[in-house]
Protein backbone atom coordinates (compact mmCIF):
# COMPACT_ATOMS: atom_id res chain seq x y z
CA UNK A 1 0.00 0.00 0.00
CA UNK A 2 1.42 2.80 1.11
CA UNK A 3 3.67 5.77 3.50
CA UNK A 4 1.80 9.03 4.05
CA UNK A 5 3.64 12.28 5.04
CA UNK A 6 1.77 14.76 6.31
CA UNK A 7 4.45 17.72 7.38
CA UNK A 8 2.89 21.18 9.19
CA UNK A 9 -0.51 21.44 6.78
CA UNK A 10 -2.44 24.41 7.32
CA UNK A 11 -6.36 25.22 6.26
CA UNK A 12 -6.97 29.24 5.92
CA UNK A 13 -10.40 29.89 4.02
CA UNK A 14 -10.78 32.70 1.76
CA UNK A 15 -12.59 34.80 4.82
CA UNK A 16 -8.98 33.93 6.25
CA UNK A 17 -10.78 31.45 8.49
CA UNK A 18 -8.37 28.90 9.59
CA UNK A 19 -9.41 25.48 10.26
CA UNK A 20 -6.25 23.36 10.63
CA UNK A 21 -3.04 24.59 12.08
CA UNK A 22 0.16 23.11 11.77
CA UNK A 23 -0.99 19.23 11.25
CA UNK A 24 2.06 16.88 10.98
CA UNK A 25 1.43 13.00 11.03
CA UNK A 26 3.57 9.92 9.42
CA UNK A 27 1.13 6.94 8.44
CA UNK A 28 3.04 3.80 7.80
CA UNK A 29 1.85 1.62 5.22
CA UNK A 30 -0.35 -0.22 5.87
CA UNK A 31 -1.79 1.33 9.03
CA UNK A 32 -5.19 2.25 10.17
CA UNK A 33 -5.17 6.00 11.33
CA UNK A 34 -8.36 7.21 12.95
CA UNK A 35 -9.04 11.25 13.74
CA UNK A 36 -11.37 12.12 15.98
CA UNK A 37 -12.73 14.93 17.61
CA UNK A 38 -15.57 16.93 17.89
CA UNK A 39 -17.92 18.74 15.02
CA UNK A 40 -15.47 21.09 13.72
CA UNK A 41 -12.61 20.41 14.68
CA UNK A 42 -10.80 20.45 11.45
CA UNK A 43 -10.85 16.21 10.58
CA UNK A 44 -12.69 16.15 8.04
CA UNK A 45 -11.31 19.21 6.74
CA UNK A 46 -7.29 17.45 6.83
CA UNK A 47 -9.03 14.44 5.17
CA UNK A 48 -10.10 16.39 2.05
CA UNK A 49 -6.82 18.21 1.89
CA UNK A 50 -5.79 14.67 1.62
CA UNK A 51 -7.81 13.40 -0.98
CA UNK A 52 -7.29 16.72 -2.79
CA UNK A 53 -10.59 17.82 -2.68
CA UNK A 54 -9.75 21.21 -0.66
CA UNK A 55 -6.76 22.99 -1.46
CA UNK A 56 -3.08 23.01 0.95
CA UNK A 57 -2.62 26.38 2.48
CA UNK A 58 0.73 25.45 4.00
CA UNK A 59 2.53 22.89 4.54
CA UNK A 60 3.69 19.58 2.19
CA UNK A 61 1.93 16.74 1.77
CA UNK A 62 4.37 13.12 0.52
CA UNK A 63 2.38 9.22 -0.44
CA UNK A 64 5.51 7.42 -0.28
CA UNK A 65 8.33 9.95 -0.95
CA UNK A 66 6.96 11.79 -3.76
CA UNK A 67 5.32 15.80 -2.71
CA UNK A 68 1.44 15.67 -4.11
CA UNK A 69 0.60 18.53 -2.31
CA UNK A 70 -0.38 20.80 -5.80
CA UNK A 71 -1.73 17.17 -7.31
CA UNK A 72 -5.37 16.32 -8.41
CA UNK A 73 -7.28 14.48 -6.81
CA UNK A 74 -7.55 12.05 -9.23
CA UNK A 75 -3.70 11.58 -9.27
CA UNK A 76 -2.91 10.29 -5.54
CA UNK A 77 -4.62 7.21 -5.84
CA UNK A 78 -7.06 7.25 -3.36
CA UNK A 79 -10.20 5.91 -2.57
CA UNK A 80 -12.72 7.79 -0.19
CA UNK A 81 -15.55 6.50 0.96
CA UNK A 82 -18.20 9.26 2.66
CA UNK A 83 -20.71 9.31 4.78
CA UNK A 84 -23.40 9.96 2.39
CA UNK A 85 -23.23 6.55 -0.02
CA UNK A 86 -23.51 8.29 -3.25
CA UNK A 87 -24.83 5.21 -5.03
CA UNK A 88 -26.57 5.71 -8.48
CA UNK A 89 -30.41 4.10 -8.21
CA UNK A 90 -30.66 2.82 -11.30
CA UNK A 91 -28.15 0.99 -11.52
CA UNK A 92 -27.37 -2.29 -10.22
CA UNK A 93 -24.54 -3.77 -7.10
CA UNK A 94 -22.37 -4.82 -9.82
CA UNK A 95 -22.79 -1.91 -11.95
CA UNK A 96 -22.29 1.01 -9.01
CA UNK A 97 -19.10 -1.01 -7.88
CA UNK A 98 -17.56 -1.33 -11.73
CA UNK A 99 -18.82 2.34 -12.65
CA UNK A 100 -14.90 3.92 -12.26
CA UNK A 101 -13.08 0.90 -13.60
CA UNK A 102 -15.75 1.24 -16.78
CA UNK A 103 -15.12 5.15 -17.16
CA UNK A 104 -11.65 4.19 -17.03
CA UNK A 105 -12.67 1.87 -19.99
CA UNK A 106 -10.77 -1.26 -18.26
CA UNK A 107 -11.16 -4.86 -19.96
CA UNK A 108 -14.46 -5.77 -19.22
CA UNK A 109 -12.87 -9.41 -17.62
CA UNK A 110 -10.75 -7.28 -15.34
CA UNK A 111 -13.50 -5.43 -13.93
CA UNK A 112 -15.64 -8.46 -13.56
CA UNK A 113 -12.66 -10.33 -11.90
CA UNK A 114 -12.55 -7.34 -9.63
CA UNK A 115 -16.16 -6.82 -9.02
CA UNK A 116 -16.61 -10.36 -7.77
CA UNK A 117 -13.17 -10.58 -5.52
CA UNK A 118 -14.68 -7.48 -3.89
CA UNK A 119 -18.07 -8.21 -3.52
CA UNK A 120 -16.50 -11.89 -1.86
CA UNK A 121 -14.50 -9.83 0.46
CA UNK A 122 -17.62 -7.82 1.04
CA UNK A 123 -20.29 -10.27 1.39
CA UNK A 124 -22.14 -8.84 -1.12
CA UNK A 125 -21.92 -11.91 -3.94
CA UNK A 126 -25.67 -13.15 -3.81
CA UNK A 127 -26.61 -8.89 -4.06
CA UNK A 128 -24.99 -7.80 -6.95
CA UNK A 129 -28.13 -7.99 -9.25
CA UNK A 130 -30.37 -5.75 -7.07
CA UNK A 131 -30.86 -2.53 -7.10
CA UNK A 132 -30.12 0.07 -3.94
CA UNK A 133 -33.25 0.48 -2.93
CA UNK A 134 -33.58 -3.09 -2.53
CA UNK A 135 -30.80 -2.82 0.18
CA UNK A 136 -30.15 -2.18 3.81
CA UNK A 137 -28.25 0.80 5.16
CA UNK A 138 -25.19 -1.19 5.93
CA UNK A 139 -25.33 -3.16 2.61
CA UNK A 140 -25.64 0.18 0.91
CA UNK A 141 -22.45 1.22 2.49
CA UNK A 142 -20.62 -2.06 2.00
CA UNK A 143 -21.05 -1.23 -2.05
CA UNK A 144 -19.89 2.50 -1.30
CA UNK A 145 -16.69 0.31 -0.13
CA UNK A 146 -16.43 -2.28 -2.76
CA UNK A 147 -16.69 1.21 -5.12
CA UNK A 148 -13.54 1.89 -3.39
CA UNK A 149 -11.93 -1.39 -3.25
CA UNK A 150 -11.97 -2.20 -7.10
CA UNK A 151 -9.86 0.57 -7.74
CA UNK A 152 -7.06 -0.84 -5.35
CA UNK A 153 -5.88 2.28 -4.65
CA UNK A 154 -2.65 2.54 -2.32
CA UNK A 155 -4.93 4.44 0.17
CA UNK A 156 -8.41 4.11 1.42
CA UNK A 157 -9.90 7.80 3.16
CA UNK A 158 -13.24 6.81 5.30
CA UNK A 159 -15.12 9.94 6.13
CA UNK A 160 -17.58 9.57 8.91
CA UNK A 161 -19.00 6.26 6.58
CA UNK A 162 -21.57 4.93 10.28
CA UNK A 163 -22.87 8.04 10.46
CA UNK A 164 -26.14 7.38 8.65
CA UNK A 165 -27.03 3.77 10.66
CA UNK A 166 -28.59 2.83 13.03
CA UNK A 167 -26.60 1.04 16.26
CA UNK A 168 -26.66 -2.11 15.41
CA UNK A 169 -25.26 -1.74 11.73
CA UNK A 170 -22.95 0.85 12.98
CA UNK A 171 -21.52 -1.59 15.12
CA UNK A 172 -22.09 -4.79 12.62
CA UNK A 173 -20.24 -2.60 10.10
CA UNK A 174 -17.77 -1.49 12.19
CA UNK A 175 -16.30 -5.20 12.23
CA UNK A 176 -16.45 -5.36 9.07
CA UNK A 177 -14.44 -2.37 8.13
CA UNK A 178 -11.64 -4.14 10.99
CA UNK A 179 -11.81 -7.39 8.96
CA UNK A 180 -11.42 -5.56 5.61
CA UNK A 181 -8.13 -3.36 7.08
CA UNK A 182 -6.84 -7.25 7.86
CA UNK A 183 -7.49 -8.84 5.14
CA UNK A 184 -6.43 -6.33 2.85
CA UNK A 185 -3.16 -4.61 5.10
CA UNK A 186 -4.23 -1.44 3.38
CA UNK A 187 -3.49 2.00 4.37
CA UNK A 188 -6.63 3.52 5.95
CA UNK A 189 -7.36 6.95 7.01
CA UNK A 190 -10.68 6.89 8.82
CA UNK A 191 -12.26 10.22 10.25
CA UNK A 192 -15.70 9.99 13.14
CA UNK A 193 -16.73 12.00 16.25
CA UNK A 194 -17.49 8.67 17.49
CA UNK A 195 -14.55 7.56 20.18
CA UNK A 196 -15.94 4.06 20.46
CA UNK A 197 -15.10 3.71 16.68
CA UNK A 198 -11.89 5.49 17.13
CA UNK A 199 -10.66 3.18 19.94
CA UNK A 200 -11.91 0.10 18.50
CA UNK A 201 -10.89 0.33 15.25
CA UNK A 202 -7.90 2.22 15.20
CA UNK A 203 -3.60 1.46 15.08
CA UNK A 204 -3.47 5.24 16.16
CA UNK A 205 -5.66 8.10 16.60
CA UNK A 206 -5.08 11.39 16.01
CA UNK A 207 -7.26 13.03 18.79
CA UNK A 208 -8.23 16.70 17.52
CA UNK A 209 -9.60 20.45 18.56
CA UNK A 210 -10.53 23.65 17.58
CA UNK A 211 -7.96 22.46 14.23
CA UNK A 212 -5.24 21.39 16.52
CA UNK A 213 -4.04 18.08 17.05
CA UNK A 214 -4.04 17.26 20.94
CA UNK A 215 -2.48 13.91 20.96
CA UNK A 216 -1.57 11.61 18.85
CA UNK A 217 -0.84 8.03 20.23
CA UNK A 218 -2.86 4.11 19.95
CA UNK A 219 -6.24 3.32 21.33
CA UNK A 220 -4.77 2.48 24.94
CA UNK A 221 -2.45 5.49 25.31
CA UNK A 222 -4.86 8.14 24.81
CA UNK A 223 -7.04 6.18 27.29
CA UNK A 224 -4.41 5.40 30.03
CA UNK A 225 -2.08 8.77 29.69
CA UNK A 226 -4.70 11.60 28.25
CA UNK A 227 -2.34 14.47 27.29
CA UNK A 228 -4.52 17.07 28.50
CA UNK A 229 -8.24 17.72 29.86
CA UNK A 230 -9.55 17.79 26.20
CA UNK A 231 -8.52 14.63 25.39
CA UNK A 232 -9.05 13.02 29.25
CA UNK A 233 -12.58 14.59 28.16
CA UNK A 234 -13.17 13.35 25.33
CA UNK A 235 -11.87 9.80 25.46
CA UNK A 236 -13.96 7.78 27.50
CA UNK A 237 -17.74 6.95 27.78
CA UNK A 238 -18.64 7.58 30.51
CA UNK A 239 -16.28 10.74 30.68
CA UNK A 240 -13.67 11.45 33.18
CA UNK A 241 -14.81 12.95 36.35
CA UNK A 242 -12.63 16.24 37.05
CA UNK A 243 -12.50 18.13 40.36
CA UNK A 244 -9.99 20.95 41.78
CA UNK A 245 -7.91 19.87 44.52
CA UNK A 246 -4.89 21.36 46.59
CA UNK A 247 -1.95 19.28 47.26
CA UNK A 248 -0.96 19.94 50.71
CA UNK A 249 1.40 17.72 53.14
CA UNK A 250 0.80 14.39 50.66
CA UNK A 251 -2.91 14.74 50.13
CA UNK A 252 -4.80 15.85 47.69
CA UNK A 253 -7.71 18.45 49.55
CA UNK A 254 -10.73 19.26 48.13
CA UNK A 255 -13.81 20.77 49.89
CA UNK A 256 -15.70 17.66 49.98
CA UNK A 257 -13.08 14.94 50.43
CA UNK A 258 -9.94 14.34 51.00
CA UNK A 259 -7.10 11.76 49.38
CA UNK A 260 -4.40 10.52 50.44
CA UNK A 261 -1.41 10.51 47.74
CA UNK A 262 0.68 7.45 46.95
CA UNK A 263 4.04 7.74 47.33
CA UNK A 264 4.83 7.62 43.07
CA UNK A 265 1.86 10.79 42.85
CA UNK A 266 4.14 12.34 46.01
CA UNK A 267 6.99 12.42 43.84
CA UNK A 268 5.04 13.71 40.50
CA UNK A 269 3.32 16.44 42.56
CA UNK A 270 6.07 17.62 44.24
CA UNK A 271 6.38 20.70 42.80
CA UNK A 272 2.79 21.72 43.50
CA UNK A 273 2.58 21.88 46.97
CA UNK A 274 0.25 24.50 48.42
CA UNK A 275 -0.95 24.92 44.57
CA UNK A 276 -4.09 23.71 42.84
CA UNK A 277 -4.48 21.06 40.19
CA UNK A 278 -7.18 19.77 38.56
CA UNK A 279 -7.54 15.96 39.77
CA UNK A 280 -9.21 13.20 37.06
CA UNK A 281 -10.47 10.04 37.69
CA UNK A 282 -12.53 7.83 35.16
CA UNK A 283 -16.37 6.32 36.19
CA UNK A 284 -15.06 2.94 36.40
CA UNK A 285 -11.90 3.40 38.12
CA UNK A 286 -14.15 3.74 40.92
CA UNK A 287 -15.26 1.54 43.50
CA UNK A 288 -17.22 0.90 46.98
CA UNK A 289 -15.59 1.04 50.14
CA UNK A 290 -13.40 4.50 50.41
CA UNK A 291 -14.23 7.42 52.09
CA UNK A 292 -15.80 9.69 49.45
CA UNK A 293 -19.35 10.40 50.30
CA UNK A 294 -21.82 10.77 47.15
CA UNK A 295 -25.05 10.97 47.59
CA UNK A 296 -27.08 9.00 44.75
CA UNK A 297 -29.66 10.87 42.36
CA UNK A 298 -29.77 7.99 39.82
CA UNK A 299 -28.93 4.41 39.32
CA UNK A 300 -28.24 2.34 35.59
CA UNK A 301 -28.29 -1.34 35.95
CA UNK A 302 -26.00 -2.58 33.02
CA UNK A 303 -25.84 -6.00 33.90
CA UNK A 304 -22.16 -6.72 34.64
CA UNK A 305 -21.85 -3.26 36.14
CA UNK A 306 -24.03 -0.23 37.72
CA UNK A 307 -23.78 3.50 36.75
CA UNK A 308 -24.42 5.42 39.82
CA UNK A 309 -24.68 9.69 38.83
CA UNK A 310 -24.83 11.36 42.10
CA UNK A 311 -23.17 14.71 43.88
CA UNK A 312 -20.48 14.44 46.10
CA UNK A 313 -21.83 14.97 50.06
CA UNK A 314 -21.46 18.49 51.49
CA UNK A 315 -23.29 21.59 51.94
CA UNK A 316 -22.48 23.37 48.56
CA UNK A 317 -22.02 19.98 46.65
CA UNK A 318 -24.64 21.22 43.58
CA UNK A 319 -21.02 21.74 41.85
CA UNK A 320 -19.75 18.35 42.35
CA UNK A 321 -21.14 15.77 40.33
CA UNK A 322 -19.90 12.65 39.73
CA UNK A 323 -20.34 9.54 38.01
CA UNK A 324 -19.17 6.29 39.19
CA UNK A 325 -19.12 2.55 37.38
CA UNK A 326 -19.23 0.36 40.01
CA UNK A 327 -18.58 -3.22 39.52
CA UNK A 328 -22.41 -5.71 39.18
CA UNK A 329 -25.55 -4.63 39.68
CA UNK A 330 -26.11 -2.16 42.38
CA UNK A 331 -29.82 -1.27 43.97
CA UNK A 332 -29.45 2.23 45.21
CA UNK A 333 -32.28 4.64 45.34
CA UNK A 334 -32.19 8.38 44.79
CA UNK A 335 -31.04 9.76 47.67
CA UNK A 336 -28.98 6.82 49.02
CA UNK A 337 -25.39 7.36 50.08
CA UNK A 338 -22.85 5.45 49.02
CA UNK A 339 -19.01 5.81 49.79
CA UNK A 340 -16.27 5.03 47.17
CA UNK A 341 -12.66 5.67 46.73
CA UNK A 342 -10.85 6.13 43.49
CA UNK A 343 -8.36 3.50 42.41
CA UNK A 344 -6.70 5.71 39.40
CA UNK A 345 -6.04 9.40 39.63
CA UNK A 346 -4.72 11.49 37.10
CA UNK A 347 -3.74 15.02 37.61
CA UNK A 348 -3.94 17.99 35.54
CA UNK A 349 -1.72 21.52 35.56
CA UNK A 350 -4.76 24.34 36.00
CA UNK A 351 -3.03 26.85 33.90
CA UNK A 352 -1.72 24.49 31.17
CA UNK A 353 -4.12 21.76 30.98
CA UNK A 354 -1.66 19.45 30.44
CA UNK A 355 -1.28 16.20 31.77
CA UNK A 356 0.89 16.16 34.94
CA UNK A 357 3.88 13.61 34.20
Amino acid sequence: MANISLQHLDKIYDNNVQAVFDFNLEVKDGEFIVLVGPSGCGKSTTLRMIAGLEDISAGRLLLDGEDITAAPAKDRDMAMVFQNYALYGHMTVYENMAFSLTLRKEDPNVIHRKVLAAAEILGLTDQLNKKPKQLSGGQRQRVAMGRAIVRNPKVFLFDEPLSNLDAKLRGATRREILLLHKRMNATMLYVTHDQTEALTLADRIVCMSMGHVQQVGTPLELYETPANLFVASFIGLPPMNFFNVTIRNGQAVNKYFTVALTDAEKQLLATYEGKEVTLGVRPENIATGGDVQVKVFSNENLGMSTLVHGRLCGEHAADAAITCKLRGWCDYKAGDTVNVLFEKRHFFDKETTNAIR
